[in-house]
């Protein structure tokens, strides 16, 4: 058993993560959008700091996208690098959060705006533990999912996994493969393109609104906001709208995801008048030079880049 582990969990799973990390040095963090940020960073930092951790330390995170955001982003700086592991404990973060090696935390409300590229030495799927989460938890996660699958859709996952997500009791064994698959396509994709150069920028779909949303109503202090999967979810919507009017998919492609959406228990409409969300749109990372690459939708299971100057017609 390797030894100098050092884990740091989401306070959330705390029963969990105790028995996983079966009496190694453990640190409980808060793990939500208000504590993403570089001071929940360097306070990981200084424990590590103060458990004696060098160069050799491999750190664990365990939780859901927060947490790996967060830990990894610490590691990634922590004596100019030590290793990290991630143990993803929600089905968005088993999807999408804990594979990819993104890292990085909020500034001012926007989302990620700090970060670096820093890979995990492996991550570990763990499906057993999602039957314990919240189901408002789950679904935020399922948007998360179908995103990656109307990306590609081999062997009809995006349909089995609507079938999955919409049923009133989720089979956790038949979504088990889904999991995998999911993760298995964001998986090569970032093996194609660790830094997000050409194709990786695909898994950005429904996000360019998803942040707008979130920063919205961060900065407005929602009572109850969306969730980040909830977010997506409206922005894939939106995508989908916008490639319509651009010409780029046949009419109701919308419509279609919308439903599709709704039945697994997402919300589809924007929250707030969409010029509202303007000021963000234009300060997402995915904004360079006066333009947007945004990623629309051609149909389910082929995705675009279209680099936009307005949101309406694209830059020639």
């Amino acid at each position: 058993m390797e030894k100098n582990i050092y884990v740091i969990y989401d306070r959330n799973v705390e029963p969990f993560a105790r028995k996983l990390a079966d009496g190694r040095p453990a640190l409980a963090i808060t793990a939500d959008e208000e504590h993403k940020t570089m001071d929940t960073v360097l306070d990981i930092c200084r424990w590590l700091l103060a458990q004696g951790a060098n160069r050799d330390a491999l750190v664990w995170a365990v939780g859901g996208g927060v947490t790996t955001d967060l830990v990894g982003f610490a590691a990634s700086i922590y004596k100019r690098g030590v290793r990290y592991a991630n143990y993803p404990t929600t089905l968005l973060s088993q999807v999408d959060a804990g594979v990819g090696g993104k890292t990085g935390v909020n500034l001012d409300g926007f989302k990620n705006m700090v970060g670096v590229t820093k890979f995990p030495i492996y991550t570990r799927i763990l499906p057993e533990v999602l039957e314990t989460l919240p189901p408002r938890e789950l679904r935020s996660g399922a948007a998360e999912m179908l995103k990656t699958f109307i990306i590609e859709n081999k062997g009809g996952n995006y349909e089995k996994a609507v079938k999955v997500l919409s049923e009133p009791q989720v089979n956790f064994g038949a979504l088990a493969p889904l999991i995998e698959a999911a993760a298995g396509v964001k998986r090569k994709i970032v093996e194609q393109d660790p830094y997000e150069e050409n194709i990786r920028r695909w898994l950005n779909l429904g996000h360019t609104y998803a942040h707008a949303i979130e920063w919205y109503q961060h900065t407005h202090g929602e009572a109850d906001p969306l969730t980040h999967g909830e977010a997506v979810a409206v922005g894939i919507v939106q995508a989908a709208l916008l490639s319509e009017r651009l010409g780029l998919c046949k009419p109701g492609l919308a419509e279609k995801l919308r439903t599709d959406l709704r039945a697994c228990g997402l919300p589809t409409g924007l929250p707030c008048p969409e010029d509202e969300l303007e000021a963000a749109l234009w300060k997402d990372k995915k904004a360079e030079k006066g333009i947007i690459h945004f990623v629309l939708i051609k149909k389910i299971g082929k995705v675009i880049i279209k680099d936009l100057d307005d949101l309406h017609q694209p830059t020639e």
